[in-house]
């Protein structure tokens, strides 16, 4: 049996195991590149390290610990407090408040796992106060950190452009970004309206009729109910107003303490050095972690804990594999058998496909790795412009993190009240093999084929 055949068995088994068994993927995956390497390729342990990815490491390890200290000492908490109160009495946005903030971390570099481990039980629980139903909040969160997961410093894109760049393509970052965030916007109007963002509307509008027909404004200026009695705080004599949100309002404000406000200051600092002055964010975010976390260790108790460990060595498992793989030779190999098929509309279809399959089960962040080296011969034929392949892919292998199998679901799923669990699992469940199905074909008619037109 060849190198080859033994290679894709292996990276096979490897999603399989660490799908039905609790072991990490990338302990697998660590395991398969040793015994390959070192059985069928002649390799000693160094050289079977050698694809080892030492800079996503580092990378990985310091945003998800920078944010791991945001939300240790309620920074994020702050910040999803006052945008709140800032939208006020108006359930109807609070869905896209969710959507918005759950795209801060990813957008701003945090991984997928990280940003919903941080956030999701703020959003679900702000719509909870507001009465939303918790499938559109889950699935507001979701999407809102999917959307963010191709943002310029954010480790997917960087995994997918070095994975790239190492196999001799150009693909546009701007494009990568702006198409995955147009999917998942587009995601999300279709979840607002299917899960009662109509009703939201509707109740919103009744709402602001009934309050301007009850209240009159009298002569010294104070404003009296239909019935003389005051209304304040978004509540008349009539009844509590919709929305749920007197309760938010009745609470004082949070001061900010000055930690909180370094935070902040560091994370858009971070921004900035990586952004304007082109630092390597890895590091910058490594050594802006250690120090705020030195300076104010009394307000950061276990926050080193919340680094996302499982999916930085599911990731740099993965990465080595694929990186013995191609020593080896047997990613061009699997590609160029994809090339053979003759038909390119197809075989970007499947490879969308087998994306959205295996990410649905497995790690769509160790899958970028694996995937884009495999659309490598496929690209090389021509026909198709490399970038709007690769955005296909990435979306079709990312937009299945809403199963309750990955990371990001299973991170939502855990947030919900014990009770509500296996309902909100089979919902997922049902959401996420929808995704399985529709992704490959929408990406395919939006980016694909218009590319193969061109």
């Amino acid at each position: 049996m060849s190198i080859h055949v033994v290679g894709v068995i292996a990276l096979v088994l490897v999603f399989v195991l660490g799908t039905v068994r609790p072991v990490n993927i990338g302990i697998f995956a660590l395991i398969a590149t040793f015994a390959i390497g070192v059985t069928m390729a002649g390799e000693d342990p160094k050289e079977v390290l050698a694809g080892f990815p030492a800079d996503i490491f580092v990378l990985l390890v310091g945003v998800t610990y920078l944010f791991g200290l945001a939300s240790t000492n309620g920074t994020l908490e702050w910040i999803v407090e006052r945008a709140a109160r800032a939208f006020g009495d108006r359930p109807a946005l609070v869905p896209w408040l969710i959507f918005i903030f759950s795209s801060l971390p990813t957008m701003a570099g945090a991984l997928g796992p990280a940003g919903v481990a941080m956030l999701a039980p703020l959003c679900l629980r702000l719509g909870e106060r507001y009465g939303l139903s918790r499938r559109m909040s889950a699935l507001m969160t979701m999407h809102g950190s999917c959307a963010g997961n191709f943002s310029p410093i954010n480790g997917l894109a960087i995994i997918a452009q070095h994975a790239a760049e190492n196999n001799g393509l150009h693909v546009s970052g701007t494009a990568l970004f702006l198409g995955n965030l147009g999917y998942n916007v587009a995601l999300a109007v279709v979840i607002y309206f299917v899960f009662g963002g109509r009703t939201l509307m509707r109740d919103a509008r009744a709402h602001r009729v009934a309050v301007s027909e009850r209240v009159l404004v009298a002569a010294d200026g104070a404003t009296i109910g239909a019935t003389g009695a005051a209304v304040t705080g978004g509540t008349s004599a009539g009844g509590p107003a919709k929305g749920g949100f007197t309760e938010l309002l009745g609470h004082p404000k949070t001061p900010i303490r000055l930690d909180q406000v370094v935070t902040l200051i560091v994370i858009i600092g971070v921004a900035i050095a990586a952004l304007v002055f082109d630092f390597d964010l890895g590091f910058v975010t490594l050594v802006a972690a250690a120090l705020l976390h030195s300076i104010f260790a009394n307000y950061f108790d276990g926050a080193d804990k919340k680094i996302v460990w499982s999916v930085v060595l599911l990731i740099c498992g993965i990465t080595t594999l694929v990186g013995a793989m191609q020593r080896f030779g047997t990613v061009e190999w699997i590609g160029g058998g994809l090339a053979d098929i003759g038909a390119p509309l197809l075989t970007a279809f499947l490879l969308c496909l087998i994306g959205a399959v295996t990410s649905a089960f497995g790690s769509s962040a160790g899958l970028i790795g694996v995937l884009v080296p495999l659309a490598v011969p496929f690209i090389a034929m021509g026909g198709i412009d490399a970038t709007w392949v690769l955005v296909a892919l990435v979306i079709s292998a990312t937009v299945v993190d809403a199963m309750p199998f990955s990371s990001v679901g299973a991170l939502t799923l855990s947030t919900a009240p014990e009770e509500e669990r296996p309902k909100l699992f089979r919902f997922m469940l049902l959401w996420g093999g929808i995704m399985i199905v529709t992704a490959p074909v929408f990406t395919w008619l939006a980016f694909i084929l218009p590319a193969s037109l061109a």
